[in-house]
Parts: structure tokens; C-alpha cells; sequence
């Protein structure tokens, strides 16, 4: 009986399930720190390339002043 006690012990002793969490836990706020920069990154190219379009028909159709920035 002590034989399995202590056969129990030291597999739980052995386990690295903490060290797994822990990694997983740095990959996932790496891969949301890139997700986080790329939004950032496409929000000011998108919202240029709108800016550009609507001063482009603004221009073409003469209608002044309905672009927002």
C-alpha cells in the first residue's frame, strides 16, 4: 500500500502540466499582441484608402464638405 502512495507521489511530482499552461499561456498573449498590432497596422491603411476615395468623388461630383475624418 505505501508502494502505491508513494508510486502516486512521485508521478504527480514528475508531471510538467503547469509548465504546459504556462506556455500555452504565453503563446496565446503573443499571438493576440500580433492580431492586436496587424488591426492597428490595416485600420490606418483602410481608413486612408477611404479618406482618398471619398475626397476623389467629392471632387467629381462637386458635393463639398461630406467627407468625415
Amino acid at each position: 500500500m505505501l508502494r502505491t502512495i508513494r508510486r502516486i507521489q512521485n508521478a504527480k511530482r514528475n508531471s510538467d502540466e503547469g509548465a504546459s499552461a504556462v506556455e500555452y499561456g504565453l503563446l496565446v498573449a503573443a499571438i493576440a499582441a500580433v492580431i492586436v498590432i496587424i488591426i492597428f497596422a490595416l485600420g490606418t491603411i483602410v481608413k486612408n484608402v477611404f479618406g482618398k476615395t471619398c475626397s476623389s468623388i467629392s471632387a467629381s461630383a462637386a458635393v463639398a464638405g461630406t467627407c468625415t475624418s
